[in-house]
């Protein structure tokens, strides 16, 4: 009902505000939920044994996978529960590489 209200009394208002909408849908929104998918995806891929790095700095290798999240080994007897979503993809991808 309001979008029609608005519609009728001022049309070039409604365009304006339809088409920032859309730039901030395409530059901002989309992209983010793109990359949240992405995270998402690589921490459901994670596997025992695979070497992490989580959000706060912490290295170490799974251990074990529940579901929600993981056991983590960062030394010698030394092991922590931490959440799916703390393992950063970006760092966690770099220092599997090496």
């Amino acid at each position: 009902m309001i979008l029609l209200q608005v519609t009728g009394q001022n049309p070039p208002t409604f365009i304006f505000f339809l088409l920032l909408f859309i730039i901030f849908y395409f530059f901002m929104i989309r992209p983010q939920v793109k990359k949240q998918k992405n995270e998402n995806t690589y921490r459901d891929s994670l596997k025992k044994g695979d070497k992490i790095i989580t959000s706060g700095g912490i290295y170490g290798k799974i251990q074990e996978i529940k579901k929600d999240s993981f056991i983590v080994s960062i030394d010698n007897n030394v092991k922590i529960q931490i959440k799916k979503s703390s393992v950063s993809m970006e760092m966690s991808k770099s220092i599997n590489k090496s």
